[in-house]
């Protein structure tokens, strides 16, 4: 980035920027740097008067570094020209393909262990694609985590074209959870009977679960059977989706029937019906 600074060098100056002061070892240990390496690093460092060691108030047979001013305006330096660097690669992708790259970041994050934090989290109508799209990703996720063949897909298609082909807005609506602009889940609340409504179809995103995104489509489900007119609304799930059984029950959700072992979807299947008074 224009500056006399290598690549690891610039990582520790960032290190070191992130705190008050940092213990030389355990600067050694989360960069992985060999100790001598890093030793001729921090004494040109500290002649070039970017920083100070000194001995630990609390162990004096460790060290510990501090930047300088002016290893802070080292840092501000680096830090600016990173970010410009970042603004002019995502300047040239489309908004479209800036969002997909956020999204795999954040799954990225998710996989690795950080925990799921939703972004600006949305509930909204399903735009053109987004059937589609819920039907893929409950195809892909189901055979994934459960093991289900594709007759369950099929299932899910045609929960989507029955919506699609006799859909009344006063009685059904569907929503997309969207967090920093791509969906991460989905919920669908259809007419049971002229009494019921049904849930049906909710998934949240692997990356997105534990955040409140489960919980949000539920609520907005119930909520809008109970301004319908509908007096309960029901769901049908199975004894593998335990999940979705805690979350069901804090929701107010009651199991009433659980069905005795049947094969669908390739494997073997304990259904349950949950409902709630309305």
């Amino acid at each position: 980035m224009r500056t006399p600074y290598s690549l690891t060098e610039a990582r520790v100056i960032f290190e070191l920027a992130q705190r008050p002061e940092t213990e030389v070892l355990a600067l050694r240990r989360a960069l992985d740097l060999d100790p001598g390496y890093l030793s001729r690093m921090l004494t040109r460092f500290e002649g070039d008067g970017l920083l100070v060691r000194e001995r630990s108030e609390r162990d004096a047979r460790r060290q510990v570094v501090r930047l300088t001013p002016g290893g802070r305006d080292a840092y501000a330096m680096l830090d600016e020209r990173s970010a410009a660097e970042i603004r002019d690669l995502l300047d040239r992708l489309p908004g479209g393909s800036r969002l997909r790259l956020l999204a795999a970041m954040r799954s990225i994050h998710g996989i690795l262990g950080e925990d799921p934090r939703p972004d600006g989290l949305v509930l909204r109508e399903p735009r053109p694609g987004d059937l589609g799209w819920v039907v893929q990703r409950n195809g892909a996720l189901y055979a994934e985590e459960c093991g289900w063949d594709r007759t369950y897909e099929a299932l899910v298609a045609g929960v989507v074209a029955a919506y699609v082909e006799d859909h009344d807005p006063s009685a059904e609506r569907a929503w997309i959870a969207e967090s920093g602009g791509v969906p991460v889940g989905c919920v669908f609340c259809v007419r049971r009977d002229g009494e019921v409504a049904q849930l049906r179809l909710l998934h949240v995103e692997p990356e997105a679960r534990g955040s409140g995104v489960g919980a949000a489509l539920v609520e907005a489900c119930t909520r809008f059977a109970a301004e319908a007119g509908y007096s309960e609304i029901m769901l049908w799930t199975t004894a593998l989706q335990r999940p979705a059984q805690r979350l069901y029950a804090r929701a107010g959700f009651v199991l009433e029937d659980e069905e005795p072992p049947s094969r669908r979807f390739g494997g073997t299947i304990h259904g349950q019906t949950w409902r709630k008074r309305l």
